[in-house]
C-alpha cells in the first residue's frame, strides 16, 4: 500500500478529516461509557433475590381499628387465607427482598466490636460490624419464600417473639438466620453456625442457620446488597403483608379470592390497590427506572453509532465522486480493483484510528466526571480495546460500499475531461 498518496490526500483535506476524527472520538468516549452503564444496570436488574419468585403473590392489609389485637388478627387472616383453593402456604411478613420498606440493625461479631462502634457512633468503626437488613415473619416464612437453607435449621415455634409497632424490637430474639454473604463478612474464615451476633440488646443472638442468597429490601452499593438476616419476630403492626404461595398460573385468581376473604374476615381494614400483586410485578416495579434507563441508553448508543457510520459513508462517497478521474488514472497505469479498495479502507482506518486514540482518552475523562457527580463505578480498562475494535469494524463496514464503487471505476474515466 502506498502510504504517501493517502497521507498527501489527508493533508489536502485537513478540516474534513479532523471533523470526522472528532466525531469518532466523541462516539468512542460516549459509547464506551454508555455500554458500561448498560452492563451495570443489567447486572443490577438481574440480581438474584434468593426467593422462589414464580409462585408468590402478596396482599398488603392495613387495619383501621386501633384497638384490635393485631397478632390475633394476623392468625385469623392466615387461617382463612390457607383455606383458599390453590394456596399451598401463607405467612405474614414485615417486608420482602426488593420490597423497599427496610429495617436494619447495627450488627457486630463481638461485644467488644459493638462497644467500639457505639462509642464511635458509627458501625464503620466497630471492627467486624455491619448494618444488615432484617426480615421478620410468622412461622413458615423460610419455606414460603423458597429460601435455600445451606446450613443449620429453621426457627422453632417457641423461638418466636412479638415485634413492636415501630419495627425496632429485634434485640430480644434468641436466634437468627444469616445470608451467606453476611456470615462471611462477620466471621471470615470461620463457620458462622453457633456463633453469636450483637445488635445492642442485653443478650447476644445465636446463629442457627445460613441461607445461600437473600437480597435487601432496598438496594445499596454492590458490596452490601446481600447483607441480610431473618429474625423469629412476629409482625405486630397494623400494616402487614400476607405472602401466598401457589402455582404460577393461579396467582391472579388467588389474589382476588384472598382480597375477598380478608374483607369477609374483617371489613375494618384497607387493602390498597397497589398492595395486591405478584412478586414478579413487585420486582418489575422496583427496577422500572433501571429498565427504562437501559432502553434509553441503548437507543442513544445505537443512534450515535448510526450517525457516525452515516458520516463515514457520506464522506467516503464524496471523496469517491471527487476523485473519479484520479482513480481512473491509477487504474489506467496498472492499479487493480483490490488496490483501490485497500486505498480507501486504509485511509478510513487512519482517520478512525486518530479518532479512537483521542476517544479513549475522552472516555476515561468522561468516566471520571460520572464517578464524581453520579457515583458511577470506575470504567474497567478492557472496555477501551473492545470499544476501539467495534469502531474500527464500524468504520470498515461503513466505507466498504463507497470503496467498492471506487474500485469499480473503469480506466476509461482517465481519458475524460475534468
Amino acid at each position: 500500500m502506498q502510504w504517501r498518496p493517502i497521507l498527501s490526500s489527508l493533508r489536502h483535506h485537513k478540516l474534513t478529516a479532523l471533523l470526522l476524527m472528532l466525531q469518532v472520538a466523541l462516539t468512542c468516549a460516549i459509547v464506551c461509557n454508555v455500554v458500561f452503564m448498560i452492563v451495570n444496570r443489567v447486572e443490577q436488574v438481574s440480581l438474584p433475590s434468593g426467593v422462589d419468585e414464580a409462585g408468590l403473590s402478596m396482599l398488603v392489609s392495613e387495619t383501621i381499628d386501633k384497638h384490635e389485637n393485631k397478632r390475633a388478627r394476623h392468625a385469623a387472616d392466615l387461617a382463612g387465607l390457607s383455606k383458599i383453593p390453590g394456596v399451598t402456604a401463607a405467612v405474614a411478613v414485615d417486608t420482602l427482598p426488593l420490597g423497599r420498606d427496610e429495617s436494619s440493625y447495627g450488627t457486630c461479631a463481638s461485644a467488644e466490636d459493638m462497644a467500639t462502634a457505639i462509642a464511635a457512633h458509627s458501625m464503620m468503626r466497630g471492627g467486624l460490624c455491619v448494618q444488615p437488613a432484617v426480615y421478620g415473619g410468622t412461622p413458615g416464612e423460610l419455606g414460603v419464600l423458597g429460601l435455600h437453607l445451606a446450613a443449620g435449621r429453621d426457627f422453632r415455634t417457641d423461638e418466636y417473639v412479638a415485634g413492636a409497632d415501630e419495627h425496632v424490637a429485634g434485640a430480644d430474639v434468641p436466634v437468627a438466620i444469616l445470608s451467606r454473604a453476611l456470615a462471611e463478612r462477620l466471621y471470615p474464615g470461620k463457620n458462622a453456625l453457633g456463633q453469636s451476633i450483637y445488635t445492642g440488646g442485653s443478650k447476644p443472638i445465636r446463629v442457627i442457620g445460613i441461607v445461600d442468597t437473600l437480597l435487601r429490601p432496598q438496594l445499596r452499593e454492590a458490596g452490601v446488597n446481600q447483607y441480610a438476616m431473618l429474625f423469629p419476630m412476629l409482625p405486630n403492626d397494623g400494616e402487614v403483608t400476607y405472602l401466598l404461595r401457589s402455582a404460577p398460573q393461579d396467582r391472579e385468581r388467588v389474589l382476588r379470592m384472598a382480597a375477598a376473604k380478608l374483607e369477609q374476615l374483617s371489613p375494618e381494614r384497607i387493602i390498597p390497590a397497589g398492595g395486591m400483586r405478584t412478586y414478579t410485578q413487585m420486582r418489575e416495579a422496583y427496577f422500572q427506572r433501571d429498565t427504562t434507563m437501559i432502553g434509553l441508553l441503548l437507543a442513544s448508543g445505537l443512534g450515535l453509532l448510526f450517525v457516525t457510520a452515516l458520516g463515514i459513508t457520506g464522506l467516503a462517497n464524496f471523496w469517491v465522486q471527487q476523485r473519479r478521474r484520479s482513480i481512473g488514472i491509477r487504474r489506467a497505469i496498472g492499479a487493480s480493483r483490490g488496490d483501490i479498495l485497500r486505498y480507501f479502507q486504509t485511509e478510513n482506518f487512519l482517520i478512525v484510528s486518530g479518532g479512537i486514540a483521542l476517544g479513549l482518552l475522552l472516555a476515561i475523562m468522561l468516566n471520571l466526571v460520572l464517578m464524581k457527580h453520579y457515583e458511577l463505578p470506575r470504567l474497567p480498562l478492557y472496555y477501551l480495546p473492545i470499544g476501539a475494535l467495534a469502531l474500527w469494524l464500524l468504520g470498515q463496514l461503513a466505507v466498504l460500499g463507497p470503496a467498492l464503487r471506487a474500485a469499480a471505476v473503469p480506466p476509461v474515466v482517465a481519458t475524460r475531461s475534468v
